[in-house]
C-alpha cells in the first residue's frame, strides 16, 4: 500500500513538473512543403497527437493478431486451434487404438496423418483399425496413401501389411508381399523373422528349410533357437518326404531328402531317429536297421537303441548280437534291455526275452516292456502273471492320460 501511494505521488509530481513545462514553454513546430503540405502546432500538442496514433496503430496490430491467433469463440480456423484440433486428434485416436474403438481410432487418426508432415504411425494406426472392422479394402488404401506420403518408408509399410493380411487369414497375401520385400531388402532381418513366423504357422518346412541358410546366414535368431528349429524342420521334411508316396518311390524321395543334411546332419541322434522312423513306415526295415546300427556305433542313443528292437534285419541273430554287444557299457538302459527281449522274441529265444523284459522293468516300470512281457508270459502259460502285467501296463498308461472325466462303474443288479 505504502509503494502505490509513491508510484501516485511521484506520477503527480511528473505532471505538475510537465504542466509548468509546457505553460512555460509551449514550443512550435512548422512542417512546410510547398504548394503540397503545411502543419504548423505547437510542440506538446504535436507530441501528443503522435503518442495517440502510435497508440491506435498499436491497438490495430493487437485487434488483428487477436482475431488470427484467438480462441475458438473468435476465430476457430487459426493456425493455433488447428494444431490444437490435430493434437486432440492424435490423443484420442491412440487411446481409441489402444482400447480396441476401432472406428473411433481409424477417424480420429486418418485426420492426424492427414495434417501431420510425418504421418506414417497414424497411417498404419488407421489402417490396423480399419482391418479390425474388417475392412481391407480401406486398410489397404490407408496404408498405398502412406506409402504416397511417406515413399522411404515402404519397407516399413509393407512388413505392417504382411502382418495385417496374416492377422485376417490372407497368409497367401503376406507371404507374397514378404516374397517381395526379401527380394528387394535380403539382408533385412524383419523381413526373415517374420518369413520364418509365417512358414512355422502354416507347417511349411520345405519353405522353412530353403530359409534356413539365410537365417544362420544373417544371424536373425539366436543359435540355440535356430539349432532346434533346424531340427525340427529338417525332421518334419523327412516326415513329408516318406508320406509323398509309397513303395520305391516314397524310399527315393526319403533318401533324397536325407541326402540334402550335411554330413554332420547326418549324425545327429534325433535326426538319424526321424529317418529311421521313416525307413520303418515305409516298409525298408532293413534299411532303417544298417541306418541305427552305424548311428548307435558312433554314439550310442537310448532313443536310438529302443527303436532299434522295432525294425528287422536280414540277419535277425546278428541284429540281436550286435545290440547284445552295447549292454556291456549300457546295461541300465531300460530300452535297451526291452530292445535285447524283442530281439530275442525274433529269434525265437523265450527264455532270454523273458530274462530282458524283467530286467528292463527292474530299471523302469514301462507299459511297452510289461506288455511285451506279459504276451510271452501268456504264451508259456502264466496267465495269473500276465494278467497282472497288463493291468499294470493299463494303470501306467492311465497315468499318462488327461484326467478327464469318465462315466460311473457298471453295476449289475443283484
Amino acid at each position: 500500500m505504502k509503494r502505490l501511494y509513491t508510484i501516485i505521488f511521484v506520477a503527480v509530481l511528473l505532471a505538475l513538473v510537465l504542466g509548468l513545462g509546457i505553460a512555460k514553454h509551449p514550443g512550435y513546430i512548422l512542417i512546410d512543403y510547398p504548394h503540397v503540405f503545411r502543419y504548423e502546432s505547437g510542440l506538446w500538442s504535436t507530441l501528443a497527437a503522435v503518442l495517440a496514433i502510435g497508440l491506435v496503430v498499436l491497438l490495430v496490430v493487437g485487434l488483428l493478431r487477436l482475431l488470427l491467433t484467438s480462441t475458438r469463440v473468435v476465430n476457430p480456423w487459426s493456425r493455433r486451434n488447428r494444431r490444437r484440433r490435430i493434437e486432440a486428434a492424435v490423443g484420442q485416436g491412440q487411446v481409441d487404438l489402444a482400447e480396441g474403438r476401432w472406428s473411433s481410432a481409424q477417424r480420429h487418426l486418418r485426420i492426424a496423418a492427414e495434417a501431420e508432415r510425418y504421418p506414417l504411425f497414424y497411417y498404419l494406426g488407421a489402417a490396423r483399425a480399419a482391418n479390425e472392422q474388417g475392412h481391407a479394402d480401406e486398410c489397404d488404401a490407408l496404408l498405398e496413401r502412406a506409402l504416397e506420403r511417406q515413399p522411404q518408408a515402404e519397407l516399413a509399410i509393407a512388413l505392417n501389411h504382411a502382418q495385417l493380411q496374416l492377422d485376417r487369414g490372407d497368409a497367401a497375401g503376406a507371404r507374397e508381399t514378404l516374397g517381395v520385400m526379401r527380394e528387394r531388402f535380403p539382408k533385412n532381418l524383419q523381413v526373415l523373422r517374420q518369413l520364418y513366423r509365417l512358414h512355422l504357422q502354416q507347417g511349411d518346412w520345405a519353405a522353412l528349410i530353403r530359409l534356413m541358410p539365410d537365417l544362420r546366414h544373417h544371424k536373425a535368431l539366436p543359435a540355440a533357437d535356430l539349432a532346434s528349429l533346424e531340427q525340427q524342420a529338417w525332421r518334419e521334411g523327412l516326415v513329408l518326404a516318406a508320406a509323398g508316396s509309397g513303395g520305391d518311390t516314397g524310399r527315393a524321395e526319403l533318401d533324397a531328402a536325407w541326402q540334402q543334411l550335411s554330413a554332420a546332419q547326418r549324425q545327429e541322434p534325433a535326426l538319424v531317429l526321424a529317418y529311421a522312423e521313416q525307413l520303418r513306415r515305409i516298409g525298408a526295415s532293413a534299411q532303417a536297421e544298417e541306418v541305427l546300427r552305424g548311428a548307435l556305433k558312433r554314439q550310442y542313443d537310448s532313443h536310438l537303441a529302443r527303436l532299434y528292437g522295432l525294425v528287422r534285419a536280414n540277419d535277425p541273430l546278428k541284429q540281436l548280437q550286435a545290440a547284445e554287444g552295447w549292454l556291456q557299457q549300457h546295461g541300465d538302459d531300460p530300452g535297451l534291455l526291452l530292445t535285447l527281449g524283442r530281439l530275442s522274441l525274433q529269434n525265437s529265444l523265450w527264455g532270454k526275452a523273458r530274462d530282458y523284459f524283467e530286467a528292463s522293468l527292474r530299471q523302469q516300470r514301462d507299459p511297452e516292456a510289461c506288455a511285451e512281457l506279459a504276451r510271452l508270459l501268456g504264451r508259456l502259460g502264466d496267465t495269473e502273471r500276465s494278467n497282472q502285467l497288463f493291468q499294470e501296463g493299463l494303470g501306467l498308461l492311465d497315468e499318462r492320460l488327461l484326467a478327464l472325466p469318465l462315466p460311473a462303474g457298471h453295476r449289475s443288479a443283484g
